[in-house]
């Protein structure tokens, strides 16, 4: 598939018809923010939320709605001839539709797939709508507070997988000659995203997932404070351990800890760990 960069400054008719395409057959990721965020707008519990509408270990909205568009499933929050029923909570990948946003060397890309503006296929009346610049749109959308909130997922996802690093390769355990730790790592990369949550220690999973955050303020706030939680119970757990058995399962878990946040933000885990691991090896 050809992926198509765009400029702030690209005029597109990124005007939504209200048609209600994009809400069928998708994937949309749910950060722990923006599954918190979206919770409050339904009037529930993230837990409950995402008990009956997430997927994936809670990551992933469900699209098992009755399919209105080309055969597909529409989004479990899809309400027909209305729209979203979510909308004011909805999450930065349906904020930023039908764009994708892309990090390289620190700075965001804004990009689609394909030669032809998917909207246009999908919804041709969009043609008749008035057209707004890229820079435009994602101010419409209100995108930048998401979209640093996201990026602080980002660095705790790197975060998480130093304290991998940190006590496979500083505490002995590689030099002891194991190589199961970073096998594993390699394993969890390759784990459908059905199962990797159950390789995942139901205490961590919870923090991760559904951190206690008594405040939902803004995005950046919350992830500020979900690190704190997460690195705060990394240090009570992982501060004092003395046998390499211990170390390894740390070690193990942690990583796959790191992998489902980082699938949360639509990150390739299987290249992560792939590169993870290679960076371990260098190190042996």
């Amino acid at each position: 598939m050809i992926t198509t960069k765009l400029q702030l400054e690209d005029s597109l008719p990124l005007t939504c018809s209200r048609a209600g395409t994009c809400c069928h057959g998708k994937t949309v990721f749910l950060n722990p923010w923006e599954l918190a965020n979206i919770s409050k707008e339904k009037k529930m519990t993230p837990k409950e939320f995402s008990s009956e509408f997430c997927e994936w270990g809670g990551i992933k909205l469900k699209f098992n709605g009755e399919s209105q568009f080309k055969n597909q499933s529409a989004c479990s929050q899809y309400i027909e001839n209305f729209g979203c029923s979510v909308h004011l909570g909805r999450p930065l990948a349906c904020r930023l539709y039908p764009l994708g946003r892309k990090i390289q060397n620190e700075e965001a890309h804004y990009i689609h797939e394909g030669k032809e503006f998917p909207c246009l296929a999908d919804c041709p009346t969009v043609t008749e709508l008035p057209q707004m610049t890229v820079g435009e749109y994602l101010k419409d959308q209100s995108t930048k507070t998401y979209e640093s909130g996201q990026d602080i997922y980002l660095e705790l996802v790197q975060q998480l997988a130093d304290i991998a690093f940190e006590l496979y390769l500083d505490s002995g355990l590689a030099a002891s000659g194991n190589k199961t730790t970073i096998d594993n790592w390699e394993k969890f990369g390759l784990l459908s995203p059905e199962e990797l949550p159950k390789s995942i220690r139901e205490d961590w999973l919870k923090e991760l997932i559904i951190p206690e955050i008594k405040e939902i303020k803004n995005p950046i706030e919350f992830a500020t404070a979900h690190s704190q939680i997460l690195f705060g119970k990394a240090q009570t757990e992982f501060g004092s351990l003395t046998t390499l058995d211990e170390l390894e399962n740390a070690s193990t878990l942690i990583m796959a800890v790191a992998l489902q946040l980082a699938r949360s933000i639509g990150a390739d885990a299987k290249g992560l760990s792939e590169h993870w691991v290679e960076t371990a090896k260098g190190h042996l």
